[in-house]
């Protein structure tokens, strides 16, 4: 061909091209981003070998389902960290979708949650991996989504493992071994906060990391082991092969315990041998010595059953309270680690004062709705204290109702009435919030706000408010868990997570004094599990002990207890009956009004007084509704509270 010839095939070849761009430019010119979509789009595709991917962008989380794929909105504006994060996001999703296989996956996944969360996050390390070694252009884009994602996680500012998720750890560390990259730098501070103790764990098993990545089910079972080593042997279910390396290292170890009886009966004879020398200065003792002794021992014992009183057997101490007023058979491995601590404690000022001020222009256009939602409880409260007048007085507002005797006796003087204060009984609110990981971002925030703006409101009607949160110090166990590792793994041990109540603001504290520590609920960390039952039962407690007259707690939950080191070694409800038997000894004691308010999560079947909103959104009414009905003196009013079951 004519090199004539080859410029005008390279033309027409090119000029559907051309339409295509010059029709896509046209119709998305609105959007100045549409084309970089679609092209990204295409490119993921091929990525992950599949041209009938389906390839959307959303605001909702990414991920895949089947062959839909969600990536992360990009902008009109274009900015360089929504291209990245969107190129990083399409990259590690098209990848996992290319070289996982979701059968092999559920085959070897493990049964309880903090091992399926380490499986998953190196299955996951390991397709990235895998791309970074066959494509080596992803292995950038990957780390800026792992940045982003670290900075959105303020993995930087972590420093003790305890607010680290180990899984995560697991996975940079698997990432990072596997392809010689350095990670993000939020990453790294993660991944090196654990490193040392998963290899110490781990030995020498992570050295042949590379020569397993290309066989997934051979990965999974190496992940198998890393988790056992990790101490979370427990969780991972039946084998799915029946045997592996696992059985034969159990083999090794029978052998080794089946020798162990010829050494230790040598090592006996030995002690024999060495003590000999000691029991023969015993034989060589003076035997009236000995016999002394002995008589003057026994004198004693005789003298001490002589002072007892006939019939009586000696007292014994007394057994430890139960864990649980509520259930004296829930039990609590360790306490030794639960802390009831300040918000103030938990961050220093600076930090709480920059949280504080995040969650403020976060809820910006929520706090107006809120705010008058808020002012209208007031007025309500305020309606109701001052409801009664006193009358015949000689000055005031004329009372018009005794205005006939003025007309029938004109030298009778004119009556007047003066409105009269009532206020509320001494009253006490406390507003205790479900810190846990599945409230984390935006109901947390408005849970938050909602706290703050009724805790202003009530305080200005004279109505003391208490807010607290609970969660756990740790993910799926914490110091309680690795003490009963340690112990040998005694059967039904109760509760195994550290618990962490704390309190934002004291009843007894100003609003304005704790308005700062309500920001302490955005930062990242800080919500992990939740362990209703002893939270309400821990705020009942407090409450009970305060001087007020009437006793008002508000719980905000978004589901049911849940904490996986705790329901992998109990029974599967372990934790719901615990709250169930806690709610009955409240509303049995009646020392405290108890309503609840559920996000997403029916539960009616857990309190009688109770509503569920299946829009975050809809907290901030839901709550005002509730004190105001319980403050109203209709009767009507808290029959329909009472009845309440949904709202909509």
């Amino acid at each position: 061909m004519s090199g004539l010839d080859f410029a005008h095939t390279a033309k027409r070849l090119a000029e559907p091209r051309r339409e295509w761009f010059t029709s896509t430019m046209s119709t998305s010119s609105d959007n100045p981003a549409d084309p970089f979509k679609k092209a990204l789009a295409e490119a993921t595709k091929v990525m992950a070998d599949d041209p009938d991917l389906n390839v959307s962008y959303s605001v909702d989380p990414a991920g895949t389902s089947g062959d839909n794929m969600r990536l992360p909105q990009v902008s009109r504006r274009m900015t360089k960290d929504e291209v990245l994060l969107a190129r990083g996001t399409a990259d590690a999703l098209a990848l996992h979708h290319r070289y996982h296989d979701a059968g092999t996956h559920a085959k070897y996944a493990p049964s309880g949650q903090m091992a399926r969360d380490l499986y998953e996050a190196m299955e996951t390390a390991r397709c990235e991996a895998m791309g970074a070694r066959d494509m080596p252009g992803t292995a950038g884009n990957i780390d800026a989504k792992i940045g982003a994602e670290a900075r959105r996680a303020g993995y930087d500012g972590i420093t003790d493992t305890s607010d680290a998720p180990l899984p995560a750890a697991a996975g940079y560390l698997i990432r990072h071994l596997a392809t010689g990259r350095e990670m993000p730098p939020g990453a790294q501070n993660v991944m090196e906060l654990w490193r040392g103790f998963i290899e110490s764990q781990t030995g020498t098993r992570l050295e042949d990391l590379g020569e397993k990545l290309s066989d997934q089910t051979e990965f999974a079972r190496f992940a198998r082991r890393i988790i056992d080593d990790l101490g979370y042997g427990d969780q991972l279910g039946d084998d799915p092969d029946g045997s592996d390396d696992e059985d034969q290292d159990a083999a090794e170890e029978g052998q080794d315990e089946e020798e162990q009886p010829d050494s230790t009966g040598d090592s006996d004879e030995d002690d024999q041998a060495e003590a000999s020398p000691e029991q023969s200065q015993d034989e060589q003792q003076d035997p009236s010595e000995a016999s002394v002794s002995m008589d003057d021992m026994a004198e004693e014992e005789m003298g001490e059953e002589a002072e007892m009183p006939e019939g009586e057997a000696p007292l014994e101490p007394p057994p430890p309270p139960p864990a649980s007023e509520a259930d004296p058979n829930y039990t609590v491995y360790s306490a030794d680690f639960d802390e009831e601590i300040n918000a103030a404690e938990l961050a220093d000022p600076v930090e709480l004062e920059r949280l504080r001020a995040y969650l403020d222009q976060q809820l910006e256009p929520l706090k107006g709705a809120v705010g008058r939602l808020a002012n209208k409880l007031q007025r309500r409260l305020q309606a109701q204290q001052n409801r009664s007048w006193e009358f015949d007085k000689e000055e005031g507002v004329l009372d018009a109702g005794r205005l006939a005797r003025v007309v029938a006796n004109p030298t009778t003087p004119l009556s007047f009435k003066v409105e009269k204060d009532m206020e509320f009984r001494d009253t006490v609110v406390t507003l205790l919030l479900d810190n846990s990981g599945s409230m984390r971002g935006r109901p947390i925030s408005i849970a938050a706000i909602c706290a703050d703006v009724l805790a202003r409101t009530l305080e200005r009607c004279s109505v003391k408010v208490e807010i607290l949160g609970f969660t756990t110090r740790a993910w799926k166990g914490g110091q309680s868990r690795e003490r009963w590792l340690n112990d040998g793994r005694p059967q039904q041990p109760g509760r195994l997570n550290d618990l962490r109540h704390i309190v934002y603001k004291s009843a007894d504290a100003p609003w304005r004094r704790s308005r700062d520590n309500l920001g302490l609920m955005m930062k990242e960390g800080l919500l992990k599990e939740n362990i209703d039952g002893e939270a309400l039962e821990w705020a009942h407690r407090r409450m009970a002990g305060r001087r007020e007259a009437r006793k008002i707690l508000m719980v905000i939950s978004d589901g049911a207890p849940v904490d996986d080191s705790t329901l992998s070694v109990n029974p599967a409800n372990y934790l719901e009956k615990h709250l169930r038997d806690v709610i009955a000894m409240v509303e049995r004691k009646k020392l405290v009004e108890l309503l609840a308010i559920g996000i997403g999560h029916d539960v009616t079947r857990y309190y009688n007084r109770a509503v569920t909103i299946t829009d975050v959104d809809q907290l901030a009414g839901a709550m005002t509704e509730q004190l105001a009905a319980l403050f109203d003196s209709d009767p009507r009013a808290r029959a329909r509270l009472v009845g309440i079951k949904k709202a909509s």
